[in-house]
């Protein structure tokens, strides 16, 4: 019994200098870092989530861009069908070049204009190519 005693008090002495709390089971020394290595997985997994937000974002904003730049443009041409499908078209691709955006087609169909557009996003969703959109207009009254 003094034998397990002073092998007890020994070992606590041990532990003690090494900075180990001295009840610690044996197996916890086995786990050291763990908690490091579960943080750096969490991290990576956050920043990989906010990374795909981010470029939803842009590839989201590059639509309406897109939707915007077409709609603007349909109105323009339907403001000058009546002048004829010339006319129509390029106040269309006129109102698309000021949007910034890639007019790609008008379309005259009796008193409606159909104009299609192209935008490129910014960052990573530009690798997938451009956002499209297309708008329809009928006549509208010029004062």
């Amino acid at each position: 019994m003094r034998k397990d005693k002073r092998k007890a008090r020994a070992r606590t002495a041990a532990q003690e200098r090494s900075g180990e709390e001295p009840n610690e089971p044996a197996a916890a020394g086995k786990e050291r870092g763990s908690a490091t290595v579960l943080a750096t997985g969490v991290t990576a997994a956050l920043l990989a989530a906010a990374v795909a937000f981010t470029a939803l974002g842009q590839a989201s904003a590059a639509r309406h861009r897109a939707q915007g730049a077409a709609d603007a443009g349909a109105l323009a041409g339907a403001a000058r069908v009546l002048f004829g499908e010339g006319d129509a078209c390029a106040a269309a691709q006129a109102m698309v070049e000021r949007s910034e955006a890639e007019f790609r087609a008008c379309e005259v169909s009796g008193l409606e204009v159909t104009v299609h557009v192209n935008e490129t996003p910014n960052g990573l969703p530009g690798a997938f190519g451009p956002a499209r959109a297309v708008s329809r207009a009928g006549p509208v009254a010029v004062e």
